[in-house]
C-alpha cells in the first residue's frame, strides 16, 4: 500500500471516530424527554414531545405533534432508528391531517432510499435518491429538527437534504446559514442559544438551539407558527436607539459679493 493511500485510510478512520465522538457528546444533552408548545401569532394551537434513545446501534428518536386550529386539525407521530452517525436507517409516520389518515415508511435499499405512502386507499413506493446526510423531514416535527441540528453540527451544516413524506415523496436540498448567538433561560437558568436560518423548498424556519445543540426553539415566519420548549424563554435582541443627532455644521463667514471690490476702510 503506497503512503498517501495509507494516510487517506488513517485519515478517513480519524474522521470517522471524531464524528462518532461529537454524536455522542452532543445526544448526552437530549436523552431526556422534551415537550413543546405550539402557537400561531402568539396563540396556542397545539403541543409535541420529542424523546431519544440510545441503542446498541445508535439512536431510537420518537416524536408526536399535535395542533388544533380552525382550518388546521394535525395529528402525527413519527418513529426513526439512525446508526451513530445520524444516518437514517428507518423512519416510519402515522397520523391524519384535517380528517385524512396516512402512513408513511422510509427504507433505505442500496443507493436509493424508498418512501411508501398509504393515504386515501392509495399506496405509492417512490424511490429517492439516498443522499449521506438526508433528515425525514414531516411538519411541525421536533424529531425530524433535532436530527437536523446534530447532522448541520457534525458536518459543519453542509450537505444536509430533506426527504419530505407529502404526496408522492420528494427530496430538497437544505441550505443552513448561522446567524449571531443569542441569549435566553431555560428552566430559569441563563443559557447561550444558537441560531440558524434554514431554507428549501420554498420554505423558510429560523432554528434555535442550546450549547449542546438541543432543540429549544423553531419559528415558521410566513406562516406565523412557533414551537417552543417548556421552560425556555429567547431573550430579544435589544431595541435600537435614537439615531443620534446630526452634526453640528461649521459656521460660515459672509462672503462678497462676485463681482464688488471691497470698500476702503
Amino acid at each position: 500500500m503506497c503512503v498517501d493511500s495509507k494516510r487517506n485510510q488513517i485519515g478517513r478512520v480519524l474522521w470517522m471516530l471524531s464524528a462518532g465522538l461529537m454524536a455522542v457528546g452532543l445526544l448526552a444533552a437530549q436523552l431526556h424527554a422534551q415537550d413543546f408548545t405550539l402557537s400561531q401569532n402568539g396563540k396556542s394551537v397545539g403541543k409535541a414531545n420529542l424523546s431519544l434513545k440510545q441503542t446498541s446501534g445508535g439512536l431510537e428518536e420518537k416524536s408526536e405533534t399535535k395542533i388544533d386550529m380552525p382550518g388546521l386539525k394535525y395529528d402525527i407521530s413519527e418513529h426513526e432508528m439512525l446508526n451513530g452517525h445520524f444516518h437514517l436507517a428507518q423512519a416510519d409516520l402515522k397520523g391524519s391531517v384535517n380528517g385524512t389518515s396516512a402512513t408513511v415508511n422510509a427504507l433505505p435499499q442500496g443507493q436509493q432510499i424508498v418512501m411508501k405512502i398509504s393515504a386515501n386507499g392509495n399506496v405509492t413506493n417512490t424511490p429517492l435518491e439516498s443522499h449521506p446526510l438526508s433528515v425525514f423531514f414531516p411538519d411541525f416535527d421536533p424529531g425530524a429538527l433535532q436530527i437536523l441540528l446534530n447532522l448541520g453540527a457534525a458536518h459543519n451544516n453542509a450537505g444536509i437534504w430533506a426527504m419530505i413524506p407529502k404526496q408522492s415523496g420528494s427530496t430538497a436540498a437544505l441550505r443552513i446559514v448561522t446567524n449571531a448567538d443569542m441569549s435566553g433561560t431555560l428552566d430559569g437558568r441563563p443559557v447561550t442559544v444558537h441560531h440558524l436560518s434554514v431554507t428549501g423548498n420554498n420554505s423558510k424556519t429560523e432554528l434555535f438551539s442550546g450549547p449542546s445543540n438541543e432543540l429549544l426553539q423553531a419559528e415558521w415566519t410566513d406562516e406565523g407558527f412557533a414551537m417552543v420548549r417548556n421552560g425556555f424563554k429567547l431573550t430579544p435582541p435589544a431595541k435600537p436607539g435614537a439615531p443620534p443627532p446630526a452634526p453640528a455644521q461649521p459656521a460660515t463667514t459672509p462672503t462678497q459679493p462676485q463681482g464688488q471690490a471691497p470698500q476702503p476702510q
